[in-house]
């Protein structure tokens, strides 16, 4: 039995999120049906990343077990002659028995893109967040500089986040505009419910699109009073760009 890893690209238009739900298509539910059946055996997989629906990803990733004879590098080629036209796995290899994408240290990188126009461009709805406010990229800035570090992230999750510790780092943050768009990107070493979606929010409501302060978002991080920064910005504006594994890093063929 070998563990294989699989780095997976998606489209999350069509999806109900990452996570296998019962009559409920999901890019695990997929994953899970299409390797059963290169297979041959019932397969489950054991994703990084829960996104939401209509959360996009570059770089998700999985692990399943199999006694397949196809060598691990080989999934990838074979999965993407079965799988729909909006998911593909873009690397496989083959990992530790133990490694496991949720229990490893990790830096996670996720990219939210506002399509800042004064009316909305359908054919970018469903990768954009729409904003027509004029946003001051530098106030965006400073405020996303005030985020960097180790924090207690609590004001800025779902009330849904189900962990003990909401203590996170962040490592980088970067607010680039490139033509009509605005790139909020986003290194860590994890990230709480809707994390990312509401630091999203609220460096939009800094920029001009609400009135959220610095003041704001430094009593935030003190108290985790989610009331005091921005809203949960839609989910088809996120992309998880990567994940990287630094105990993987001489482990790839």
């Amino acid at each position: 039995m070998r563990r294989v890893f699989l780095r997976v690209s998606y489209d999350g238009t069509a999806y109900h999120g990452w996570q296998a739900l019962p009559n409920t298509v999901t890019v695990e539910g997929v994953l899970n049906d299409t390797l059963t059946k290169l297979t041959g055996s019932p397969v489950e997989v054991i994703g990084a990343s829960r996104t939401d629906a209509g959360v996009h990803a570059l770089g998700n990733v999985a692990v399943f077990d199999t006694d397949s004879t196809i060598p691990p590098e080989r999934f990838s080629y074979a999965l993407n002659t079965m799988l729909p036209d909006d998911i593909s796995v873009v690397e496989s290899f083959e990992v530790p028995p133990d490694f496991h994408p949720r229990k490893t240290d990790t830096y996670k990188t996720y990219e939210y893109t506002i399509l800042n126009t004064k009316f909305p461009l359908p054919a970018r709805r469903n990768y954009t967040w729409h904003l027509k406010a004029d946003l001051d990229i530098d106030k965006m800035r400073a405020a996303a500089s005030l985020l960097i570090g180790p924090h207690d992230f609590k004001g800025f999750c779902s009330a849904k986040t189900q962990v003990e510790n909401t203590v996170r780092i962040i490592y980088s943050i970067s607010v680039l505009k490139e033509g009509d768009e605005i790139k909020i990107r986003v290194k860590g070493n994890g990230f709480l419910y809707n994390m990312v979606r509401i630091i999203a929010g609220t460096l939009a409501a800094a920029g001009g699109a609400g009135k959220v302060t610095p003041e704001d978002i430094e009593k935030a991080l003190r108290t985790g009073d989610r009331s005091l920064v921005g809203k949960t910005a839609p989910p088809q504006g996120l992309c998880l760009v990567e994940i990287e594994y630094p105990e993987l890093e001489y482990e790839e063929p």
